[in-house]
């Protein structure tokens, strides 16, 4: 016990966190997929832009449900839900939360950090002499072994 209380100022808490695994539910569904359903399309047409629905209840049978959700450390857990009604085999309408774009989607994985101070970027004309050499000549490529215009037969011949 006396051993570990050293730790306490020099290590930092997160060190010891426990692993948690990414966990990804459902289909996800972009802005864009949204951008091109419109009432009148078939059942066939928005399984193509959309995929399989998550959820096609026997006892909905004119509703199918997209859901998603994601978990991961160190990001706040997302969840959307889209779900399309039908009228017979024909789109009435399109209910669900808004989605975002696939790029912004994106951006929202990231796990934010923070950047420390970065040094400039900057040579003086004598650091750019250091590294300036003169290119060296590029090693000789050994000649190509010519390959035979004909190959022998794959299967031996029948007698």
């Amino acid at each position: 016990m006396a051993g570990c209380s050293g730790f306490s100022g020099g290590i930092n808490r997160d060190a010891f966190r426990p692993y948690v695994a990414e966990v990804v539910q459902g289909n996800f569904i972009s802005k864009e997929q949204r951008l091109v359903l419109s009432p009148g399309l078939s059942r066939v047409q928005v399984r193509e832009i959309l995929g399989t629905p998550l959820v096609a209840s026997l006892f909905h049978a004119d509703r199918w449900d997209y859901a998603f959700s994601i978990q991961r450390q160190g990001v706040a857990p997302q969840n959307f839900r889209l779900a399309v009604h039908f009228k017979g085999d024909v789109l009435e309408r399109i209910e669900g939360d808004e989605l975002p774009s696939e790029s912004e989607f994106a951006l929202r994985l990231i796990k934010p950090r923070a950047v420390g101070k970065l040094p400039p970027l900057q040579a003086s004309e004598e650091d750019l002499r250091k590294f300036k050499s003169t290119p060296e000549p590029a090693p000789s490529m050994p000649t190509a072994v010519a390959l035979p215009r004909t190959y022998p037969p794959l299967e031996p011949a029948s007698p």
